[in-house]
């Protein structure tokens, strides 16, 4: 049997299961941190650079409660972050925050936008519909990181790899790319500006980001 993981600084004296969660998930900064580590390990530097809000010193004291909470795994050998299955477990829950986000005013993407961000945002935004008959993998470079996003069977899959390997790749920071995914300014308006780079086959890029809608999910009315 499982053990329940120890949780520091308890905030929720309560029994409730949403109570227990935030106790290990609630301070601020928290699910960011499992955000910068869902689709790669990293080294504190690297987790801070998608984060430039954070100090180093609260940081520390994240990852330290998200270690002690058994969400994140800390090999410190290596000096390097990972998430433990507990931490990967909580994908849904940042995908519902952002879903949810899409219905509430004030959204402000001129803010920076982490890579990890963005591609997190690609799985919510994603409309099935529009991908019918395409499958095809986008390269998205983003300097530091790098990922692969693949259409296939009306579904988005992701993931961090070294260098893409893809029908198109397209580079830049998180708010330049996130520009290409979900702004109004056409792609070749943007890489003609020099805002993104673009490498490949650029009508497939134009075809794969049409997918993406920045709007809320409609849900279907009850009978």
């Amino acid at each position: 049997m499982t053990k329940p993981a120890k949780t520091r600084n308890i905030r929720y004296e309560e029994g409730c299961l949403a109570a227990h969660a935030l106790n290990l998930i609630g301070d601020r900064w928290a699910l960011l941190v499992v955000r910068e580590l869902m689709f790669a390990p990293k080294r504190f530097q690297m987790i801070r650079a998608g984060m430039p809000g954070i100090t180093a010193s609260v940081l520390t004291g994240r990852l330290a409660q998200l270690v002690g909470g058994g969400i994140v795994h800390h090999d410190e050998r290596l000096g390097i972050y990972s998430l433990t299955d507990q931490g990967r477990g909580l994908l849904p829950v940042l995908e519902a925050l952002c879903q949810w986000a899409l219905t509430v005013p004030g959204h402000d993407p001129s803010f920076f936008i982490s890579p990890s961000s963005l591609v997190i945002s690609m799985g919510v935004t994603f409309v099935p519909e529009l991908a019918a008959g395409h499958e095809m993998t986008g390269g998205f470079d983003f300097g530091s990181e790098a990922f692969e996003v693949e259409l296939a069977g009306g579904k988005v899959q992701s993931r961090s790899v070294a260098a893409p390997d893809a029908s198109f790749i397209l580079r830049g920071n998180g708010n330049q790319l996130a520009a290409a995914v979900y702004g109004k300014t056409p792609l070749e308006d943007l890489i003609s500006k020099g805002i993104v780079r673009a490498e490949g086959d650029v009508d497939a890029a134009r075809v794969f980001l049409s997918v993406f809608r920045l709007a809320p999910k409609k849900v279907p009315e009850e009978v």
